[in-house]
């Protein structure tokens, strides 16, 4: 189970140390603050521990300590699967490198515009995922059909809000149409959308392909975030 962040107590001796970073000549505040705020992030800090490339690796450790899709011998596909911490987590949960014993060893199949450093027990590739043939090519890497189709992709911000949300529903719905391609009957779909009304008609065509859609909110996930999560179980086929 995926724990959070240790909480010490202010009891004698001990006090919250939060750093604070200036605004530097030429630096916009807004990218102070954010380097302020992973500079305190205690999620930013503990993947640094446990060697993760980001905070996002504990949403979906969150996650699936809930639901249960990441299971020794399942087929994993990760949708812009860059910097790699989703694909960290998964090689562990379905046994990839088949460190324990007498469990079914798990298939990983990444895939991103840009090119990700290796990762033990995961196949990388550089993909467009909407390109035409991109399902054909995931299914042949994959050896056959997957058991969770799996995204965290967020589209680059433009500043206005509604704009935002279009384009991670877009990009939400165009991992869902693959999903509907290469996912075996009985699969999983997880994916981040940002809350804001557009993800209506994603959610009414999700309830048609799978037996069950909840939409949740990890504990990783910042408090000040819009995002939310997509966990679609029980593809129908």
């Amino acid at each position: 189970m995926a724990k959070g962040p240790n909480k010490n107590s202010s009891g004698r001796g001990q006090r919250d140390l939060k750093v604070k970073v200036k605004t530097a000549r030429g630096r916009k505040l807004s990218s102070t603050l954010w380097l302020q705020r992973q500079l305190n992030d205690p999620y930013v800090k503990r993947a640094q521990v446990d060697g993760y490339r980001g905070r996002a690796a504990y949403k979906i450790l969150e996650l699936d300590d809930k639901y249960r899709f990441l299971v020794p011998g399942a087929r994993i596909v990760d949708l812009g699967c860059a910097p790699g911490g989703w694909c960290q987590v998964a090689v562990k949960r379905v046994n990839a490198l088949g460190e324990k014993k007498g469990k079914a060893v798990g298939r990983i199949i990444g895939v991103d515009l840009q090119v990700v450093d290796p990762i033990p027990g995961a196949e990388i590739h550089q993909l467009d995922f909407m390109e035409d043939g991109a399902d054909d090519k995931v299914k042949a890497w994959l050896g056959g059909k997957a058991d969770v189709v799996m995204s965290d992709m967020a589209a680059s911000a433009s500043g206005h809000k509604q704009t935002d949300h279009l384009r991670i529903i877009a990009l939400c719905e165009a991992a869902a149409e693959l999903a509907f391609d290469v996912l075996d009957e009985g699969g999983t779909f997880v994916a981040k959308v940002l809350a804001g009304g557009a993800e209506g008609t994603l959610q009414k065509t999700l309830k048609t392909r799978f037996e069950k859609v909840v939409n949740v909110k990890p504990p990783a996930s910042r408090s000040d975030s819009s995002e939310k999560f997509v966990v679609a179980t029980g593809f129908r086929g």
